[in-house]
């Protein structure tokens, strides 16, 4: 009886879903939900040119005092071709009054070096692959000199030659075997742990090499293995935490953001 109650129950569930998706998908504005969306991105785009008529009114070509069109993000030319960026020569911070900066993803104040917001901006996002690039190469020659210095400190503090003339026996140290089996049962719970809840590290380092190959790349621009996001950047995370300490990888905090690069070594070659 109690089978039979469960499987009535499961049937009224099917029928419902089958019914309301019949319904949503006889209903007239889901039906035109594309036209709908590409209506709007046709005022907006409208919205966009009309906004840029005006701002670029005000202003004229610095080099032939032509009128200025945008041409890009962040970018204009006049009708002589002379081409510039339109924030860093018109706009000033409002803190100090001086000329802005580029960085990567936002412009600052050259004095104070405050985020400040471009006027020549319309739904977009600054990215400076000139700077990026720039950021990237003097993180990797501070990582290349880290390591030599490394290299330096442990040939220096290495030990003389230990001869031994007896075999070694743990149980002479006190408490060391206890140690030892602590430190194992650790290790071994930990793996239980993460075999328990589906995360395969192995399978995780993986893809973290053919995604970088021997490049850098942000945290943020890693492509995700599993559905569940929050749990996909945590063994992201994990795994890239446990990559750097085999030497695989070298992690850089970049504002909020983590810079992977990887590292070239005798195992990966």
């Amino acid at each position: 009886m109690a089978e039979t109650s469960q499987l009535e129950l499961k049937a009224e569930k099917q029928s419902f879903h089958f019914l309301k998706q019949k319904s949503l998908s006889s209903n007239p504005l889901i039906k035109s939900i594309g036209q709908v969306l590409c209506r709007v991105s046709n005022f907006k785009e409208l919205v966009k040119a009309y906004y840029f008529e005006v701002i670029l009114y005000l202003y004229r070509c610095p080099a032939c005092d032509g009128q200025l069109q945008m041409t890009g993000p962040s970018r204009c030319s006049c009708s002589s071709g002379h081409t510039f960026d339109p924030t860093l020569e018109f706009q000033q911070s409002p803190c100090c009054s001086a000329k802005l900066v580029r960085k990567t993803f936002h412009y600052a104040c050259s004095r104070c070096h405050q985020t400040v917001p471009s006027r020549f901006l319309f739904d977009e996002r600054l990215f400076d692959k000139a700077y990026f690039k720039q950021m990237m190469e003097e993180a990797r020659t501070r990582q290349r000199k880290k390591r030599e210095e490394l290299k330096l400190l442990l040939a220096s503090s290495r030990s003389d030659t230990l001869l031994l003339t007896e075999d070694p026996v743990l149980e002479s140290i006190q408490g060391l075997t206890e140690a030892l089996d602590s430190f194992i049962g650790i290790n071994v719970a930990l793996y239980e742990i993460s075999q328990n809840c589906g995360f395969n590290m192995d399978y995780y380092r993986g893809h973290m090499l053919s995604v970088l190959g021997m490049g850098t790349r942000l945290f943020s621009d890693l492509p995700p293995i599993m559905e569940d996001s929050r749990k996909d950047k945590i063994w992201r995370f994990v795994t890239l935490i446990f990559m750097q300490q085999e030497g695989d990888v070298s992690l850089t905090q970049y504002g909020p953001d983590i810079l992977v690069e990887r590292v070239e070594n005798e195992a990966y070659g």
